[in-house]
């Protein structure tokens, strides 16, 4: 018997009964402190969803606030409130997210200067980012995640799973009208994109050094070929990436490590997406993990939940503590059933699941 094997009989025969058996010995919490933690991103951050949190064990989560009607950065006030709310769960606020720059195409985008490389439109929208990273760091919010995408979050669309659940796919051979339909940024060249980015960086990564705020920035998912909907999408590579984290290189500039989303970006996620992982993780640039396994590879994958995807998640926890990563693994696009229509469900086994991996591995 291979060690991975025996690691998961391991995990799946105690992986259940285990967090109970080391409650009631008070190992739990001495086995995996200081290491990585359950988290979460879903939003926004309402009471009712940090009782749910609570109730689950999530102690760590990013927090998702509606945009301000008037388009400013959320205020010292509303950061600090929400940290409060946060604690009176007995939930840390580790993370913030940054609300103009999320996963949306920039047709449905309402201040898209930015990515769009407008001046001056772009420099007040730059303006409101460093603000909020000061605001954050008054309301003692260590990090900011962010996307700096043109063609958003697509997907080509969902496949049957197990108990009438739905799990979402892309295949690039079934989007070829969306493929040729250019959106209002018009052609933009992997030199174009990469200048916007360049321009955004050096003006918003020494506010974060000064405040010592972390900005996580999000992969581009999905992965698309160059001229895709007339944009080369170049945080859609591992080289893209790694030269990414190179400009304006510091402690506080990093990603949003969408495990899920780099193994699509790779021929053979299964056994490529170790690699990936030890070089980003070796420099100190993942701030948080979007922990989601896959089924397929680039261009054409289905996303699954943890234990039924590709990816071998026992070798992949154990490499994240070996790199001595100690910030939050994410549950991320968890499949969809019209029994569980906020998610919870399906959430709740992830969570499980990877506080079932975190003890098995410590």
């Amino acid at each position: 018997m291979t060690r991975a094997r025996f690691d998961r009989r391991r995990l799946f025969a105690g992986g259940i009964a285990a967090p109970l058996l080391l409650r009631a010995q008070g190992a739990t919490a001495a086995r995996v402190a200081g290491g990585p933690k359950v988290g979460c991103q879903e939003g926004p951050t309402t009471d009712e969803w940090l009782r749910f949190y609570a109730r689950l064990g999530v102690r760590n989560i990013c927090g998702v606030l509606k945009e301000n009607a008037d388009g400013k950065a959320y205020s010292v006030e509303q950061l600090s409130a929400l940290r409060e709310r946060c604690s009176a769960q007995g939930i840390s606020l580790d993370m913030m997210t940054e609300p103009n720059l999320r996963p949306r195409p920039i047709d449905e985008t309402r201040h898209p200067a930015i990515m769009l490389g407008q001046s001056p439109e772009r420099d007040r929208e730059i303006e409101k980012v460093q603000e909020l990273i000061r605001n954050c760091a008054r309301a003692g919010i260590p990090a900011i995640r962010y996307n700096l995408t043109i063609v958003g979050y697509l997907r080509s669309g969902r496949v049957p799973g197990p108990g009438g659940a739905t799990y979402t796919v892309w295949r690039l051979q079934d989007v070829t009208p969306m493929r040729n339909k250019q959106t209002r940024a018009g052609r933009v060249s992997a030199d174009a994109f990469w200048e916007r980015i360049a321009y955004f960086l050096d003006r918003v990564i020494p506010v974060a050094n000064e405040h010592r705020v972390r900005m996580a920035c999000h992969p581009h998912d999905p992965p698309t070929p160059p001229g895709f909907q007339g944009v080369d999408s170049v945080l859609g590579t591992v080289e893209g990436l790694k030269k990414f984290v190179g400009i304006r290189e510091s402690p506080y500039h990093g990603l949003n490590f969408c495990q899920g989303t780099i193994a699509t970006m790779l021929a053979e996620p299964a056994r490529e997406i170790f690699d990936v992982i030890r070089w980003f993780g070796a420099r100190k640039k993942i701030f948080n993990v979007h922990f989601r396994n896959i089924r397929g590879r680039r261009d054409d994958f289905e996303e699954r939940l943890p234990d039924s995807g590709d990816i071998d998640f026992v070798r992949a926890m154990r490499l994240y503590r070996e790199l001595g990563y100690d910030g939050m693994m994410m549950p991320d696009h968890v499949p969809r059933s019209p029994d569980d229509p906020e998610d919870r469900q399906a959430l709740a086994y992830c969570y499980g699941y990877i506080k079932a991996l975190l003890q098995a591995t410590a």
